[in-house]
């Protein structure tokens, strides 16, 4: 705890000692490690393999502008809103696609996300399918400066990182936690517990969903610019998310922590190589898949017994009674 701590303060610190393209890939990471925490959440505990979330991201995305540009909001507080909104909006939405299960339910997930692309798609006043840039007294609402404005968007990122972080882990070690843990390890014997199966998992969906549309707005806030394809891009806010979780280790919180740090190396390293850079990503993922199915994470908990979030349960023997 003292390392992390010293390491957030370091972090906290960036802005004065990180130059401007270190700065928006810092926020970027943490972004992307919030999303990847937030689709662990659902797929390696509640067992819901969603390929549409980025429905929600887009939906964030797209409520900070409507509602700076119409309602006249704060940004932050238009963030927080948009969260708010998909919230409600979840709810409808998990009724209908809670019916499917396995593979349908992915590609239910997947198909509503393309209803949101092509139902923003034509809202003219958000720009259409061609999108649409923040105002300039929107973006200068944040802060006067330019530099400025990159700190205040590297602290809602940091800031975001570690609520998703310290949130998943106290869900987590609760009762509700403890519920979920059974639903994914065996829905029959949870069922047999007494524990409201649907429930758990829309609860699981609905706060998912939330702090995917608080990313989502984070993410367009730094972009400043939005379109139908770039807020529901399949490839971007799932995709890189799922190779992100698979390679670091599903159904651990550590695993999108190495997952996402893995990712990026690639990615800096391999960008400039064009199509070759995905196809190096996927022999990664499938090489991975093959040797150590629990992910990088789950290969260094075998070997070393490592444990940073204490989520594992033990059993507990007592001593044997000498004078028996």
């Amino acid at each position: 705890m003292v390392i992390a701590a010293l390491g957030l303060i370091v972090l906290a610190a960036a802005p004065w000692w990180a130059g401007r393209a270190d700065l928006r890939l810092l926020g970027e990471i943490f972004l992307y490690l919030s999303l990847a925490m937030l689709w662990n959440l659902m797929a390696g505990y509640a067992g819901l393999v969603s390929v549409g979330q980025q429905a929600y991201v887009g939906f964030g995305g797209y409520m900070l502008f409507a509602l700076t540009m119409f309602a006249g909001l704060h940004p932050i507080v238009a963030i927080l809103a948009g969260g708010l909104l998909a919230a409600a909006i979840s709810v409808p939405i998990a009724a209908l696609i809670f019916r499917l299960k396995g593979a349908y339910f992915a590609i239910g997930t997947w198909v509503m996300a393309e209803v949101f692309r092509l139902s923003f798609a034509q809202v003219s006043s958000l720009g259409g399918g061609s999108g649409s840039s923040l105002p300039v007294d929107v973006v200068r609402s944040l802060a006067e400066s330019r530099s400025g404005r990159e700190a205040l968007s590297y602290w809602l990122a940091l800031g975001a990182a570690v609520v998703v972080i310290g949130c998943v882990y106290l869900f987590l070690r609760s009762n509700r936690g403890l519920a979920l843990t059974a639903i994914r390890d065996s829905e029959v014997a949870a069922a047999g517990l007494g524990i409201n199966i649907w429930r758990t998992k829309l609860e699981v969906y609905v706060v998912t969903s939330a702090f995917t549309a608080i990313i989502g707005g984070l993410i367009f806030l730094q972009k400043l610019r939005i379109s139908p394809d770039a807020a529901f891009s399949v490839n971007d806010w799932t995709a890189f998310v799922i190779f992100i979780v698979v390679i670091g280790g599903i159904g651990t919180l550590e695993g999108p922590i190495i997952g996402t740090i893995l990712f990026f190396l690639l990615r800096e390293t391999l960008a400039d190589l064009g199509t070759i850079y995905l196809i190096v990503l996927g022999l990664v993922a499938i090489g991975i898949m093959l040797k150590a199915p629990k992910g990088v994470w789950g290969l260094i908990r075998s070997r070393f017994d490592l444990e940073f979030f204490p989520l594992s349960y033990r059993v507990r023997t007592d001593a044997p009674n000498k004078g028996a």
